[in-house]
C-alpha cells in the first residue's frame, strides 16, 4: 500500500482510506462479523486511516468502529471523526459535547483528526457556518481540545461556497480538508469547461498545497453514481444527495454511463475502478475514502488502488468525454 505524507502533519496516510459512512453502509447497518473481517483485511493490506462521524447512523458507525478496533488492537492506525454544530447552539459547547460522545463511542482517549462537518459560507445561516464563525469560534474550541490532548489535528469538510472554503483554508488554521474530487467534478484540481454543470471548486488543491493542508478525497465515487448503476445494495443508504456535481443522483448516474468508453477502450475494467484510480491521480491527494456495503466492495477498491493512478492517456480521454456535459442543466 502506497503511503503519502499528509500535509504538514508529518503523518503518512495510506492512499486508500476506510470510509465508515452511511452511504456505503457496512459500518452502520452491516453484519458485525463482516465489519470485523473487512477492517482486519484492510489493516493487513496497509490501510491506516479510518474515517467516521457521529452523523453516520446516529453514532452506530463510531460504536462499531470502536468495537472492532478495541478487539483487533492494531498498531498505528489513524482515526478521524467529525462534529456538526446544530443551528443556534453554542459552538464551543456543541463541539466539546460532540467530541466527548464520539470518544466514548469509539473507546478512545483522543482522535487523530477532528473535522468540522458543517458547510461553510460567507455569511452562514441554516446548517452552514460563516467564515468568521469558523475562524473565531470553531478553531479556538478545537484548539482547546487539542491542548487537552483529546484531538491531534484540526480538520474541515470542504463543502459550502468555494470562496468561503478558500478563505478558511488560506487562514492555515486547519491541518486537513475533506474535498470533493471525482471524474464528474475535478475542479479542485483543474479548470472546468465553460458552462460545466457542477460546482466550481476553483483549484482548491492549490490552496491546500500552499497552506500545507492534507487532503482527504471524498465522494470519489459520487456517492455510488460512478458505478454507472442506480441500483443500491440492501444495506447501503438510499441514493444520496449529490455534493458538487448534478442536482440529482440520477443525473450523475446518467453522466457516469457516458464515461463508459474508458472501460470499453481498456483503460479500466469497470467505472468504479476508473473512478478510484482517477482520485489517486493527483499528487495533492493524501488519502481517498471509498464507502462500501460489503467485504467484496472493499476488495474491489483495494484491487483498483493496487493498479495505481490512471495513465495520462486515460485522463486525456476522460477530459474529452466530459466536454460533452458543458451547457447541460445541472
Amino acid at each position: 500500500m502506497q503511503l503519502r505524507v499528509f500535509g504538514r502533519t508529518g503523518m503518512q496516510f495510506s492512499v486508500l482510506g476506510f470510509g465508515c459512512g452511511a452511504v456505503g453502509g457496512l459500518m452502520v447497518r452491516g453484519d458485525p462479523a463482516d465489519q470485523e473481517r473487512t477492517i482486519a483485511r484492510a489493516i493487513a493490506a496497509g490501510v491506516n486511516y479510518f474515517d467516521t462521524a457521529v452523523q453516520y447512523g446516529d453514532g452506530a458507525s463510531e460504536e462499531n468502529l470502536g468495537r472492532v478496533l478495541q478487539k483487533l488492537k492494531p498498531a498505528d492506525v489513524v482515526v478521524g471523526t467529525k462534529v456538526r454544530v446544530p443551528p443556534g447552539e453554542s459552538i464551543a459547547g456543541a463541539v466539546t459535547t460532540s467530541l466527548e460522545g464520539s470518544l466514548a463511542r469509539l473507546g478512545l482517549d483522543r482522535v487523530d483528526i477532528f473535522h468540522l462537518h458543517n458547510p461553510v459560507t460567507e455569511t452562514g445561516g441554516g446548517s452552514a457556518l460563516s467564515v468568521r464563525q469558523v475562524l473565531d469560534d470553531v478553531v479556538p474550541a478545537f484548539e482547546r481540545l487539542r491542548a487537552q490532548g483529546k484531538i491531534g489535528f484540526l480538520g474541515m469538510t470542504a463543502v459550502g461556497d468555494t470562496a468561503a472554503l478558500r478563505q478558511v483554508i488560506d487562514a492555515r488554521a486547519f491541518d486537513s480538508a475533506q474535498i470533493v474530487y471525482n471524474m464528474l467534478n475535478p475542479s479542485a484540481a483543474e479548470k472546468l469547461p465553460t458552462n460545466y454543470p457542477a460546482q466550481d471548486y476553483g483549484g482548491l488543491f492549490d490552496s491546500t498545497r500552499a497552506a500545507g493542508v492534507g487532503v482527504v478525497g471524498i465522494r470519489v465515487l459520487a456517492g455510488g453514481a460512478l458505478s454507472g448503476s442506480a441500483e443500491r445494495h440492501p444495506i447501503a443508504g438510499p441514493a444520496p444527495e449529490p455534493i458538487g456535481s448534478a442536482m440529482s443522483y440520477d443525473t450523475d448516474v446518467d453522466r457516469a454511463r457516458r464515461l463508459m468508453p474508458l472501460v470499453k477502450e481498456g483503460f479500466a475494467d469497470s467505472l468504479t475502478e476508473a473512478a478510484t484510480r482517477f482520485a489517486l491521480s493527483h499528487p495533492a491527494m493524501g488519502t481517498i475514502l471509498v464507502g462500501m456495503a460489503t467485504p467484496h466492495q472493499f476488495e474491489d477498491a483495494l484491487a483498483a488502488v493496487q493498479k495505481g493512478p490512471l495513465p495520462q492517456a486515460a485522463l486525456d480521454r476522460l477530459s474529452a468525454l466530459r466536454q460533452a456535459f458543458s451547457g447541460e442543466p445541472r
